[in-house]
Formats: structure tokens, sequence, C-alpha cells
């Protein structure tokens, strides 16, 4: 009786960790994965590094892309490492999140 006892509560830890921690980072990548297929040339996406650029090339059979960051500036970096289209508004407004509605710098002193 105490082994039945043993081994629900290890398939409820087990479960717990699963829908918790693995069944959400995989949902995570897979919604990463199709915004990677979508992207084509001319997007201007974010990368996981928190840069801005414009999508020049994609090249998925190495799994990488080749994007403008700035004028003059183009890298090499793997497709994994695009993480979002940009928007601008959408960005501002996460910016904001937490902050009170008139956000002042405190005095320099």
């Amino acid at each position: 009786m105490e082994l039945l006892a043993t081994l629900v509560i290890l398939l409820l830890i087990i479960a717990a960790y699963w829908s918790l921690v693995v069944l959400p980072k995989q949902q995570d990548f897979k919604k990463q994965q199709m915004f990677v297929r979508r992207v084509r040339p001319g997007d201007r996406i974010v990368t996981y590094g928190g840069l801005i650029g414009t999508v020049l090339e994609i090249n998925p059979d190495m799994g990488v892309a080749r994007i403008r960051l700035a004028d003059g500036v183009e890298v090499e970096i793997i497709t994994a490492a695009l993480t979002q289209p940009f928007n601008p508004d959408l960005l501002a407004r996460d910016a904001r999140i937490g902050l009170p509605d008139k956000f002042e710098l405190p005095d320099e002193r």
C-alpha cells in the first residue's frame, strides 16, 4: 500500500512538472518556429538580444539570417535569435507596464 501511495505521489509530481515547465516551453518553441517560418526579406524584427533590424535574407538550410541593423551594418545571426516582429506601439506599451501614468525621472542633485 505504501508503494502505491509513493507511486501516485511520484506520478503527480511528474505530471505537475510536465504541465508547469515542459509544456509551456514546447508551446513557446513552436510559436517561435512559426514566426521564423513566416519571416520574409524586408520584415522588421527584434532579435533575442533586443536589436531591431530589417531582414535581408534567410537561409533556412543553415538556420542563418542576414539582417541590417543600420546603414552599412549587416550581421548574420542564427534564426533562433529572431524573436518577434518589430511593433513600436506594442514595445512602448510593454515598456510602460507597471509605471505610473505620469512617470517622471527624479531630480539629480
